[in-house]
């Protein structure tokens, strides 16, 4: 079924995240008042009464820049246009019309896709009587709008719905799509990764540090499964994040980690494992994503200097919270262990949507206990019950005589005998031990 697709363009800094996120209903793009925020395009989906559409958001374009990264977001617009059956071109009614917003209007002129052109920043009538100078870029009548504050949106929605037709309903979601959150920090190749498993150049990669700020949703379809691809702002220590943009990219990315099934922990093979790489490691740990540990960059480590087992070792032992992580091995530029990188993910989501009988369970760590007894207070320790409650991560529920006493290393031990037991392979396990319940008693008869 057809969904139109929505660009929507403009130079830095005149609004265009506020209005994308104006459009979809949610903060999803970065908003700070300096220009050159979004870098990467970013695709959201709007809804007017049955009227849908899928829109994206793209960085401020200069065309004729040449530093290498605005190069880059250049190319991600010029992308975002050849996609669009509309362009939405935002220029700022308070500044009117620069020599880069006419610029910008040569070049969509020849691109020949159907344009409407926005004034946005116009807060109250009065502030319409700066239109006049907009007339200039040769679009027909420019629509006043304030994405701040909402004003003149259902307006232009309504211009929008009649350029490009009023489709059908949309198909529904892939049913079972797995969302992978990839995270790491910054310029382990987080990004290339992403572009290695969609195997085209969806997401920008640049080599400096820090490139990508906004989270990036994608979905993909790989050997017939379905996938949401979430690339991530590169996570830094709290206190190296003192620029405020980069914190808002920190939380984005802590967000993207919250929602997704599955996270990939993006190392680099030629730089090893940095105290960083284990604080990442321990956000997904604490989200209770399942996870897998991918070591890129293995084209850069010397053939026959270190084998992969030894590599699998030091992990586990820097990163021994994720011991239950699998470890995979990629070379995202050159595509190297990408097939076997989707196995390992459809294998931990499996494993992290498990469910076990609570019989099983019970008879588990019953004989768990009783393979290492341990006397709590002087009384021993003993299991009334136990069942799970909950997948994503496994989470069990424990009924023993003495929860409030059971030290953290035994509650490793029984974790660590249901994992023997069931799997669970790529998942944290969570227990949450309770009082075992006595023997409810028969309110006495009183005779009369």
């Amino acid at each position: 079924m057809f969904r139109p697709i929505i660009a929507i363009i403009g130079r830095p800094n005149v609004g265009k995240s506020t209005l994308f996120n104006r459009l979809i209903g949610h903060r999803q793009a970065l908003v700070r008042d300096v220009p050159g925020v979004t870098r990467d395009r970013l695709y959201g989906a709007v809804t007017f009464e049955r009227w849908q559409a899928t829109v994206i958001d793209t960085g401020g374009f200069d065309p004729s820049a040449t530093e290498p990264l605005i190069d880059a977001v250049r190319r991600q617009v010029l992308t975002a246009i050849d996609e669009a059956d509309l362009v939405l071109f935002v220029a700022d009614a308070r500044t009117g019309v620069t020599a880069l917003d006419a610029e910008i209007a040569r070049i969509l002129r020849r691109a020949g896709r159907p344009v409407v052109l926005v004034a946005n920043k116009v807060e109250t009538p009065a502030g319409e009587g700066a239109l006049a100078d907009l007339y200039r870029l040769g679009f027909g009548d420019p629509l006043p709008v304030s994405a701040e504050h909402g004003r003149g949106i259902g307006e232009m929605l309504e211009v929008l719905r009649a350029r490009v037709g009023h489709p059908p309903a949309p198909p529904p979601p892939m049913r079972g799509a797995i969302r992978v959150a990839v995270i790491g920090r910054p310029n382990v190749g987080k990004s290339s990764l992403v572009n290695a498993m969609l195997g085209t150049d969806r997401v920008l990669v640049h080599e400096r540090p820090g490139t990508t700020r906004d989270s990036v949703d994608t979905t993909i379809v790989f050997d017939g499964r379905p996938y949401v691809l979430v690339d991530t702002a590169g996570i830094r220590r709290k206190g190296r994040v003192s620029e405020p943009l980069e914190k808002l990219a920190v939380v984005m990315a802590l967000k993207s980690l919250e929602r997704c099934d599955v996270a990939l922990l993006v190392l680099d093979a030629s730089e090893g494992i940095t105290a960083q790489d284990a604080h990442i490691a321990g956000y997904a740990d604490e989200a209770g994503r399942a996870a897998v540990v991918v070591v890129n960059k293995w084209d850069l480590v010397e053939p026959g200097s270190v084998r992969k087992a030894d590599v699998v070792g030091q992990v586990h032992d820097r990163l021994p919270f994720l011991e239950y992580a699998p470890v995979c091995f990629t070379s995202a530029t050159r595509t190297e262990g990408v097939p076997e990188l989707f196995e390992t993910v459809d294998r931990v989501a499996a494993e992290a949507r498990r469910r076990v009988a609570a019989s099983a369970v019970t008879e588990t760590l019953r004989q768990a206990v009783e393979r290492r007894p341990i006397s709590l207070g002087g009384v021993p320790l003993t299991v009334q019950s136990a069942s799970q409650v909950s997948i994503g991560p496994p989470t069990f529920a424990i009924r023993v005589n003495r929860p409030d006493d059971i030290h953290f290393s035994y509650e490793r031990y029984l974790a660590k005998s249901l994992r023997r037991a069931f799997g669970f392979g790529g998942s944290p396990i969570r227990l949450s031990l309770r009082k075992a319940v006595g023997p409810r008693r028969r309110p006495r008869r009183v005779d009369r």
